[in-house]
């Protein structure tokens, strides 16, 4: 892969193209402009024929079922979220942030993939780790009134707050999807400043973008 990016780390097809590009560039790399979405911390999914290029949906996943169709996400401490069967014949990325974690985006996403979960593979790109994401008791609330079992990846510290573990949430969501088969993950945006955007360091910052398409 060209792409000056974190390649995802998966068992996806030769065909399949995946990961994440840099601080240092990757954007130009791909081998069309992507379609970006409006990403507004919500459920919604839209797929990639739906789109057109006049104005970009409100949406925080999206779903490819062609060949040269590119998804992409833009995250800056939220995690992405990238799925495919293993031909690459269904794709997806999924804007993760907080809220539409808790919101269902990643169930949603897979649901309207409309393919056996089990045939499904996840990697998990780079986003906040919990050491440096720390969160209100809301938070931490809106994940226990879905799954009392998300509760075990908030740490409390010592401001009273707790420390959220993004990677551990997806992949709770994604296992009970029946998504077994999940890597990636083990990156911060905040620790790693030369590679990473991060919107919790810097504040206004650029925007890392993931994305995943297949080879026609």
């Amino acid at each position: 892969m060209t792409v000056r990016a974190l390649a995802a780390n998966w068992s996806a097809l030769p065909p399949v193209v995946a990961g994440t590009t840099l601080r240092s560039g990757g954007a130009d790399d791909l081998p069309a402009p992507p379609k970006l979405l409006q990403q507004v911390h919500g459920n919604r999914v839209v797929e990639y024929s739906d789109l057109t290029t006049d104005a970009a949906a409100e949406a925080d996943a999206i779903i490819a079922r062609q060949p040269g169709q590119i998804c992409v996400v833009k995250t800056a401490d939220c995690l992405p979220v990238l799925l495919s069967t293993d031909s690459g014949d269904v794709i997806a990325a999924v804007h993760a942030g907080w809220r539409g974690m808790a919101a269902g985006v990643i169930e949603a996403t897979i649901e309207q993939m409309a393919v056996e979960p089990a045939t499904l593979m996840a990697w998990l790109g780079p986003a906040i780790s919990a050491q440096n994401f720390e969160v209100g008791d809301e938070v931490r609330q809106a994940f226990g009134d879905h799954h009392r079992h998300d509760l075990a990846f908030f740490e409390p510290n010592a401001r009273g707050r707790w420390q959220a573990d993004l990677y551990e949430l997806a992949r709770a969501r994604l296992m009970r999807s029946g998504v077994w088969r999940v890597s990636g993950g083990g990156w911060c945006t905040f620790a790693d400043p030369a590679r990473f955007y991060s919107y919790r360091r810097d504040g206004g910052t650029g925007r890392l973008l993931s994305f995943i398409y297949r080879k026609p």
